[in-house]
């Protein structure tokens, strides 16, 4: 039974029913010793808090996103196949432009909270190593007759930790937002990607490539970008591309943005940290070293030539938006950072949040981001 299916869901509605009943009718009628009648007594409360903690759960789950089934629960899922040493570019030296195509069959999604359009394929990144679902969803003017001929903007969209990679669709609605807006021309008419970030079971990568554990950064760089060229009409070059996450995948989408201004000219980074040590579960806070590789200010600062990216970010005092203010310090031109404080009283730090905050991000990309 999926983690996230209707089913799942009224299985734990009635379990909570049954378990509030059971002792409305029992609780008088128990026979016995003594002692058995309270361990009785005790088993049925037990099992009324244990059926409404889950149901609580499966609510929080289902609108979060969190988790998007059960290896991914229990962390036992692992998408890595293989972990090279890919070095400083992440490509092992190999010419993805000159690489084979990546053509995939793509399907409509069957979770009805992600809205209209949202398609599905499994990928087998040939150069990460790395293997997970994608989710891809095209602006209304794609297949309109008279745009038949444009390559389209591309926003890569990455989750929190943990995090479902249907997460910008269900709970953020990206798309079920942006379609007016596209239609109305407030907006670009932007791809909309979301690839798997969960990949090594209760870990969170970082979003970074670690040789022997994992290359995620190819795998979101480079894998998944390769695809969405080489199946759609999206724009290759890296004016066409940006990526934007929130939680954990902001501080991965400024990172990402900043090392790889070949591959992204904008980074969007809702309630982000740029310290890894700000999620406890990552990879890269294991080390000095790679807490130092991978903190988006620190690489700002080091950098020889500045990258020829723009960074929105947004946060409240204590979430993110320090780290948004630290980023516009350290940056020099051509890096822009625009730094919004989200007011105290928001909302916390949660997908209602950044869910509001999607008209104004796709504003900003479509003034930033050009094909």
């Amino acid at each position: 039974m999926s983690l996230t299916g209707t089913p799942f869901l009224l299985t734990t509605i009635v379990l909570v029913v049954v378990a509030l009943a059971l002792p409305l009718a029992l609780w008088g009628r128990i026979g016995g010793p003594k002692a058995v009648r309270h361990v009785t007594r005790f088993l049925m409360l037990l099992f009324a808090q244990a059926t409404a903690i889950t149901l609580v759960f499966v609510i929080v789950n289902n609108a979060n996103g969190l988790f998007d089934n059960w290896a991914d629960l229990l962390g036992t899922g692992n998408h890595v196949r293989a972990a090279a040493d890919l070095g400083p570019d992440g490509t092992g030296g190999r010419s993805v432009q000159d690489e084979p195509k990546v053509l995939q069959k793509f399907t409509p999604v069957s979770d009805k909270r992600m809205g209209a359009g949202v398609r599905q394929t499994e990928l087998k990144g040939h150069i990460s190593g790395v293997e997970g679902e994608v989710y891809v969803w095209l602006p209304p003017q794609y297949d309109d007759p008279a745009h038949r001929d444009k390559k389209f903007p591309v926003v890569e969209v990455l989750p929190g930790f943990p995090g479902s990679a249907k997460a910008w669709f269900g709970s953020l609605e990206v798309n079920t937002q942006l379609k007016p807006m596209m239609e109305k021309g407030e907006v670009a008419p932007f791809i909309i990607v979301a690839p798997r970030t969960t990949l090594l079971g209760d870990v969170d990568t970082g979003c970074a490539n670690v040789p022997g554990k994992v290359n995620a950064d190819t795998w979101l760089s480079v894998d998944v970008r390769k695809m969405v060229v080489d199946n759609f009409r999206a724009e290759e070059k890296p004016d066409g591309w940006a990526v934007a996450g929130y939680s954990a995948g902001a501080h991965c989408a400024a990172k990402l943005a900043i090392a790889h201004p070949d591959r992204y000219s904008a980074g969007v980074s809702l309630s982000g940290y740029n310290d890894p040590a700000g999620e406890s579960a990552s990879l890269t806070a294991k080390t000095p070293e790679l807490r130092d590789e991978n903190n988006p200010w620190k690489m700002l600062q080091r950098a020889k030539t500045p990258p020829r990216v723009a960074l929105f970010v947004s946060g409240a005092e204590d979430d993110g938006y320090q780290g948004g203010v630290a980023l516009k310090q350290a940056a020099k031109a051509p890096t822009t950072v625009d730094v919004v404080k989200v007011p105290a009283g928001a909302g916390g730090h949660g997908t209602a949040v950044w869910e509001r905050q999607v008209p104004d991000v796709f504003r900003w990309l479509t003034k930033r981001v050009r094909p």
